[in-house]
Order: structure tokens, then sequence, then C-alpha cells
């Protein structure tokens, strides 16, 4: 398994239990850490996902609210949730890693921990997200430019 691939599945395992236990993730990791040993740079990255996740929670989930239409935060699947979180912290966060990967792991962390068609609805939200927040962006850029 790829390193990447890896820290996102130990950020998604921590952000689940945080969610379900309510407890700060800052809380859980130095036990799951205990019990799930990897390497270092494998740690850096899901505890980067983790804590970015987590400090700009309040912004992802008004985005998950935003591309989920007719959906209540509360009725997506606890797995999927969390997958949708990091995934868009990723997105709209970290301009070092390609969307089209960060939307692949995604799904393909889905099939793994969710439900057969838990794939489709997090490509879904993810690709509107990455489409829409990306001509935003470049609209926010064109704007800032014209105005030099």
């Amino acid at each position: 398994m790829r390193k990447r691939t890896q820290a996102r599945e130990c950020a998604l395992k921590i952000l689940y239990q945080s969610d379900i236990t309510q407890d700060p993730p800052d809380d859980i990791l130095p036990s799951f850490w205990d019990f799930h040993p990897v390497p270092d740079d494998v740690r850096r990255f899901a505890e980067c996902l983790v804590r970015g996740t987590q400090s700009h929670l309040s912004a992802i989930d008004q985005k998950i609210i935003q591309y989920t239409e007719n959906w209540d935060l509360g009725r997506i699947a606890v797995v999927d949730r969390n997958i949708l979180r990091f995934s868009i912290y990723e997105l709209l966060y970290m301009d070092d890693i390609p969307p089209k990967v960060t939307i692949n792991e995604a799904v393909n962390i889905a099939k793994k921990y969710s439900q057969a068609d838990a794939g489709k609805f997090v490509n879904g939200i993810l690709d509107k997200i990455n489409h829409s927040e990306a001509i935003a962006s470049s609209k926010t850029r064109h704007k800032e430019e014209s105005e030099k």
C-alpha cells in the first residue's frame, strides 16, 4: 500500500473515532499510534490531514451541506462524512496534491470502508466541489490580476 493511501486510511480512522466519541483528535492520536504503528512520514501526513480537517471543520461541513443538496449532514454515513471531510480539506487547502489524486483516493477508500455505492456518492460530491471551487478560484485570481 502506498504511504499516502495508508495515511489517508489512518486519518479516516482517527476522524471516525473522533466523530463517534466526540473526543478531540489530539486526545485520540497517542493511543491510535500505539495500536497502529506506521512509518514517520505516514504518521506526519495523517496528522496533517486530521489537524487540518479539524481546524477547518466548520467551513468543510458547510461545503458538504452546500453540495449535498437535500441531505442533512447527520444523514450521511459517518465513514462517508469523514472521507468527504479530509478530502475536501485536501482539495481546498493542500495545493501540492492534484485534485484528481485526492478524488481517486477518496473513492477507493469509500469503496473499501463503506457501502457499495459510497464511491459514486463521494465522487459526485468531490467532483462538484472541485469544479465549482476551481472556477471560483480562477475568477478570483483573474480579478486580482486585472486590478493590478
